[in-house]
C-alpha cells in the first residue's frame, strides 16, 4: 500500500434510510396525542373548578379511606402469604388428597371474579346465621369489615400459593442434591436454603399481586366498608362533584407508583448479589 493511500481518510457509512411512517406508527401517534389532550384537559377542569371548601371539608374523609385500603390490603396480603404456603406445599405434595383439596382452592378462588366471592361471604354466610350463631362465628361475618378481609385473605392466597410454588419449582434441582449432601433435613434445606432463593424468584409477581389487591379494594365499597372508594362514594352523593372520583384516581395512582418504586429498590437491593 502506497503512502498516498494510506492518507486517505476511512469512507463513513452511508446513512440508513428512514423510516417508512408506517399505519401502526400513524395510529399509535393518534392515540398518544389523544391520551394527552385527555389529561391536559382534566388537569385543567380540575384546576379551574377547584373549591378549597369542598377540599377542607371532604380532605379528612378521602384520608381516613386510605387508611382503611391500606389497613384491609396489608393485612388481607400478610394472612394470605401465611395461608399460601400449606397450599402451595399442597399442590406439590405427593398425597392425592392434600393436593387434590389445593388444587381445588386455587382454581375456584383464580377462576371466580373477587366481587362474586364477596358477595358469596356477606350475603351468602348471612343466610346461614342460626348456624354461624351456634358455632360463635356470627359475631365475625356480620360485620362487612371482617367480611372483606376474609374474602381477600382467601383470594389473595390462592394467587400467592401459586406464585410461590412456580418459585419453589425454578430453584435449580441441585440445591436440593446439595443440601441432601450436607446432611440437612428436608424441613431445614427448605427453610433455609430453598425457600429464599424461591422469593427472590418471586419478588416482582408478589409486587403485581399486590398493585392487583390495591385496584381491586375498591368493591369493598359496595359492601359498606368506607375505604377510599367508599369514602368517595359517599362525597359524590352529597356534592354531585365528579372531582371527587379524580381526587380517587390520583389517591390509587400514589399508591401504586409508590409501591412500585418501593418494590423496584428492595429488588435492586435483594438482587445485586446477581449483577456483579
Amino acid at each position: 500500500m502506497s503512502i498516498a493511500e494510506t492518507m486517505i481518510p476511512p469512507q463513513a457509512p452511508p446513512p440508513a434510510p428512514p423510516r417508512p411512517y408506517t399505519l401502526s406508527r400513524f395510529i399509535g401517534s393518534v392515540t398518544l396525542g389523544v391520551w394527552l389532550a385527555l389529561a391536559v384537559g382534566i388537569f385543567l377542569t380540575v384546576v379551574n373548578g377547584w373549591d378549597p371548601e369542598k377540599f377542607s371539608r371532604y380532605g379528612p374523609s378521602f384520608v381516613s379511606g386510605l387508611g382503611v385500603t391500606l389497613l384491609l390490603v396489608i393485612s388481607s396480603i400478610v394472612m394470605g402469604a401465611i395461608l399460601s404456603l400449606p397450599v402451595a406445599i399442597g399442590r406439590m405434595s405427593k398425597n392425592r388428597i392434600w393436593s387434590w383439596l389445593s388444587y381445588a382452592y386455587v382454581y375456584f378462588f383464580r377462576g371466580t371474579p373477587l366481587i362474586t366471592q364477596l358477595f358469596l361471604v356477606y350475603y351468602g354466610l348471612g343466610s346461614f346465621r342460626p348456624q354461624l350463631e351456634a358455632m360463635g362465628l356470627w359475631w365475625f361475618f356480620r360485620d362487612a369489615w371482617n367480611c372483606a378481609l376474609f374474602t381477600f385473605t382467601l383470594n389473595t392466597a390462592a394467587y400467592q400459593a401459586e406464585i410461590l410454588r412456580g418459585a419453589i419449582q425454578s430453584v435449580p434441582r441441585g440445591q436440593h442434591e446439595g443440601a441432601a449432601a450436607l446432611g440437612l433435613s428436608q424441613r431445614v434445606a427448605f427453610f433455609k436454603i430453598i425457600l429464599p432463593q424461591a422469593m427472590i424468584v418471586a419478588l416482582r409477581p408478589y409486587g403485581n399481586e399486590i398493585i392487583l389487591m390495591i385496584k381491586g379494594s375498591a368493591i369493598v365499597a359496595i359492601v359498606t366498608v368506607f375505604d377510599l372508594m367508599g369514602e368517595t362514594r359517599r362525597a359524590f352523593s352529597r356534592t354531585f362533584d365528579y372531582q371527587m372520583y379524580v381526587w380517587a384516581a390520583i389517591l390509587y395512582l400514589m399508591m401504586v407508583e409508590l409501591l412500585r418504586n418501593v418494590w423496584a429498590l428492595l429488588e435492586a437491593r435483594l438482587t445485586r448479589h446477581l449483577k456483579r
